[in-house]
């Protein structure tokens, strides 16, 4: 009987901490828990994570920049209604055109080699820049850097996962060599 209690228990604590940590989460990340493109959990990047919505009624949740351009290229023919995207810091919902955004700096970014971070507050973003260096911009140059990094961005993507389909660790590319000539 102590069993069966105990089993019990433990089944109705487990049930409770999920409906708490479900009910943490952000409705955008409850209605669209994971990128559509890649699978990341838009919970675990709730801080670079998109939310677009379009005037046709359609929504794309994203985990980054880098998986919403790629939305916003796919969907040409739709004319987004609201772009919204995590603050870094507090992870909430923010207007995406009005944030101010750091290009760079030492952290790495999602889906990307030079991070994109969006603030509410341009206080937020230059103290980012002052602890961790990068370049405060606007929202169109965000974007115009994440189309200019896609094509290396998405290779260096493509590299980790088929090191992570072998079970290798991804490694890092040597500077390239001048080529040697004999005299």
């Amino acid at each position: 009987m102590k069993k069966i209690l105990s089993i019990s228990l433990g089944l109705v604590l487990f049930v409770v901490m999920a409906s708490v940590a479900s009910a943490q989460k952000a409705p955008d990340v409850q209605n669209i828990p994971s990128c559509k493109l890649c699978g990341m959990d838009r919970d675990q990047f709730a801080h670079s994570r998109f939310l677009i919505e379009y005037d046709d009624g359609s929504a794309f949740g994203a985990c980054s920049i880098h998986c919403a351009a790629v939305d916003m290229v796919l969907s040409i023919d739709k004319t987004p209604k609201s772009l919204q995207v995590g603050d870094y810091g507090t992870k909430k919902l923010i207007d995406a055109e009005t944030a101010t955004w750091v290009i760079g700096g030492t952290k790495p970014g999602v889906m990307t080699k030079r991070a994109k971070w969006a603030f509410e507050t341009k206080e937020d973003a230059d103290k980012y820049v002052k602890e961790n260096g990068g370049q405060v911009a606007t929202f169109d140059l965000a974007m115009q850097a994440t189309y200019e990094d896609m094509y290396a961005d998405t290779k260096m993507i493509r590299e980790k996962r088929k090191m992570k389909r072998m079970g290798a660790q991804p490694h890092q590319h040597p500077e390239p060599q001048q080529p040697q000539h004999k005299p």
